[in-house]
Parts: structure tokens; C-alpha cells; sequence
């Protein structure tokens, strides 16, 4: 089977080590850097870049400007929405339970990654869960329960202890159950227990 990676695309761009099947979609303005594999079928947006050593498996969907730090494995299951950051050596899983002598290609489940969250460096996402949107995981947290949108969570098993803008910003609300981001200055609003932005 010939790599894609050995037909230059002018709207993408393929390191020479990497691999490519045959099947994958790949949004304009992409990047995949060296020794990536890249299995169909998957997906990736506009404008997403893939460090090192990435592997991206069957069924994968990538939205668009989805960084991808170096050493990462992204199994089947996984959806990563926009904008989405993946740090360097973090890991996601697809079988709950996992056993060499058992196939459970069956039980493969979904992990959602929603628009603009980040997983920091060496995080751990165990499968089956959602991580909000803009949520921040913090470096060397292992995720295994939901994750709410703008929430901050650190620590094994990961806990929240805070809130971040979409600029990555922490918040602090005020009795008025408002925040304000230090760096775009908008708004945040704070009801049992659910941020959002004021429009």
C-alpha cells in the first residue's frame, strides 16, 4: 500500500518518515511531523499540526487546529472537537479493562474532547468520558470521571480546583458569581455550579 506521504499535497504538508494510509482525510493547511502514523479511516480539520511520533488511529476525528504534542496516541474512540490541545506524552485509553488473552475490540469506547479544552503533558484520559469545553487538565492528572466546561483539574484521580477562560486564564468569582478573564477581559458567570461566558 503506498503512503499518502509519498505524494506531496500542496495544501498539506507530510514528513518523509511518516505514514500515511490510504483513506485519511486531511484538512488543508495540516502538518504531520516526524514518524507519525496516520490509520484510516480517520479525519483531521484545517490547520491541525501533529509533533512527533504521533499515531492517529481508525475511526479518529481531529476538528480543526487540534495541536498534537510529541509522543501521543490517539485510539480508536477518540474525538477531539476545534481547537483542542494535546501536551506532550499524554495518553488516552479505549478498553476499560484490558486484557492481552481477551479481544474487546468490541467495547471500544468514546472519548469526547470538546472545543478548546487542553490535556497538559503526561495526563492520562481514561475512556468513556467527556471533557468540557476550554477544560484544563492539568500535567500528570489521571481524568476518569466527566469534566466540566472551564473546569480545572489536577492531581490522581484528577480533581477540580478551579475554573480557566478560554485564554487559559485562571478565574475567581466574586459573591456576584462573576469572573473576569485577565486577558480578554470577558465576562464569566457562575450558576449551580455551571460557567458560561456573558453575552
Amino acid at each position: 500500500m503506498k503512503s499518502v506521504s509519498d505524494t506531496p499535497n500542496p495544501e498539506y504538508f507530510i514528513h518523509e518518515s511518516s505514514y500515511v494510509d490510504e483513506g485519511v482525510e486531511i484538512g488543508p493547511g495540516c502538518k504531520v511531523w516526524h514518524f507519525c502514523h496516520l490509520m484510516a479511516p480517520s479525519k483531521l480539520g484545517t490547520g491541525c499540526n501533529l509533533g512527533q511520533n504521533v499515531v492517529v488511529s481508525p475511526q479518529v476525528v481531529l476538528g480543526n487546529n487540534v495541536k498534537v504534542q510529541n509522543n501521543v496516541s490517539i485510539y480508536t474512540g477518540v474525538v477531539c472537537e476545534d481547537d483542542v490541545f494535546l501536551g506532550p506524552s499524554m495518553v488516552f485509553t479505549n478498553v476499560y479493562n484490558p486484557r492481552s488473552a481477551i479481544n474487546r475490540k468490541s467495547e471500544f469506547l468514546k472519548t469526547l474532547v470538546k472545543k478548546g479544552a487542553t490535556i497538559g503533558a503526561n495526563a492520562t484520559i481514561v475512556c468513556g468520558i467527556e471533557i468540557g469545553q476550554y477544560a484544563f487538565i492539568g500535567a500528570g492528572a489521571v481524568v476518569n470521571r466527566n469534566v466540566p466546561d472551564f473546569a480545572l483539574v489536577v492531581g490522581n484521580p484528577a480533581k477540580q480546583i478551579g475554573w480557566m477562560s478560554k485564554y487559559g486564564k485562571r478565574l475567581f468569582f466574586s459573591e456576584d458569581k462573576t469572573a473576569i478573564c485577565p486577558e480578554s477581559d470577558e465576562v464569566y458567570v457562575i450558576e449551580a455550579g455551571v460557567v458560561s461566558i456573558r453575552k
